[in-house]
């Protein structure tokens, strides 16, 4: 059975939390995408983060892509709060240039991630009248770089 990919626009609504939440300010999101994908064979992996390399970017005359990947059959069975967790695993590997390159496991580990989780947590509780609706301006412009962004494929 082949990978099936899609578009998980529920995963990009929690980025998108979880980077304002955490003022992660050079995660450009307008360069970050959710993808969901089903039918993977991969036995240890919940999720994967994607970059466009700098090669790609000067042949395609755009800037730096970032893809977070989530794999339905793991990632879809966890809890809310490990969901976050890997999200922020994922988001931490975008270095501060988001260039298109990225950070290693020697500084993506489970103590930081764990780390981050908590300040997330917290400032979540502080602002937990502003659920998503401070985010939906940005969501929309989102969707409508990314609808330009999709017809290369």
């Amino acid at each position: 059975m082949p990978i099936k990919y899609e578009l998980a626009d529920d995963v990009m609504k929690r980025i998108y939390d979880i980077v304002k939440t955490l003022g992660a300010e050079h995660v450009r999101l307008s360069g970050v995408y959710a993808i969901r994908s089903r039918g993977s064979g991969s036995r240890r992996t919940i999720a994967r983060c994607h970059a466009l390399g700098k090669i790609w970017q000067l042949a395609l005359g755009i800037n730096a892509v970032y893809l977070i990947e989530v794999i339905s059959e793991k990632f879809d069975k966890m809890s809310y709060e490990e969901q976050d967790k890997v999200l922020i695993h994922e988001l931490m590997h975008i270095p501060f240039s988001f260039g298109g390159g990225f950070k290693h496991h020697d500084f993506v580990t489970g103590g930081n991630v764990e780390k981050i989780y908590k300040k997330y947590a917290q400032l979540k509780n502080t602002n937990a009248t502003a659920g998503f609706n401070h985010l939906e301006k940005e969501i929309k412009e989102h969707e409508q770089k990314k609808k330009g962004f999709m017809r290369w494929f």
